[in-house]
């Protein structure tokens, strides 16, 4: 397979990803761009043709990375807290997580953030945070869960036995979170 064929072929659903993460056309072409020349680079290397759109999402990732590493415009913590401040009208699950997000301690929300939202590696967040990994490692899990008890007292769902909410979010009334 030729660099042009998976071009032809995966660009616009790379493109629309990176888009999805950096919020900006100019920024977002010269991703891709990167992320092509890689794949260009690397293409030989991959052995299964089946695994190739993971592969490319994959690279397009940390080539996102890359950019937010390089050029220091990763997104401040205080940023990110205006951003979930920020009231929609419409009730969802995205009130819900905002409102449990705001109301989580700062030492599992930056953690958090970096890792579920930002997409660090948490070898990348301890190093950012500054703190050993089983730290972050910690603060992360239990982060994760009082977000999952956040969801089970704001809207009433529930735990099933393999550990995944379940449930219908409820009215915006009856929601002592995003109420």
């Amino acid at each position: 397979m030729t660099t042009k064929t998976v071009w032809d072929k995966y660009s616009a659903d790379i493109k629309r990803f990176i888009l999805s993460k950096v919020k900006d056309e100019t920024i977002s072409d010269d991703i891709l761009q990167d992320t092509f020349i890689k794949v260009h680079t690397k293409l030989y290397t991959l052995k299964e043709g089946a695994k190739l759109k993971p592969w490319l999402f994959s690279v397009a990732r940390y080539t996102i990375l890359d950019y937010f590493k390089t050029s220091k415009k990763m997104v401040e913590l205080n940023e990110f807290k205006d951003e979930i401040d920020a009231q929609p009208t419409e009730h969802t699950e995205k009130d819900c997580l905002r409102g449990i997000l705001i109301n989580l301690p700062k030492k599992y929300r930056a953690p958090i953030f970096l890792s579920d939202i930002m997409g660090f590696k948490q070898k990348e967040v301890a190093e950012r945070l500054r703190l050993p990994l089983p730290t972050v490692k910690s603060q992360i899990q239990r982060g994760r869960k009082q977000i999952a008890q956040g969801f089970m007292d704001c809207c009433g769902y529930k735990m099933n036995k393999k550990g995944h909410l379940v449930g219908e979010l409820q009215e915006k009334e009856d929601c002592r979170i995003c109420n």
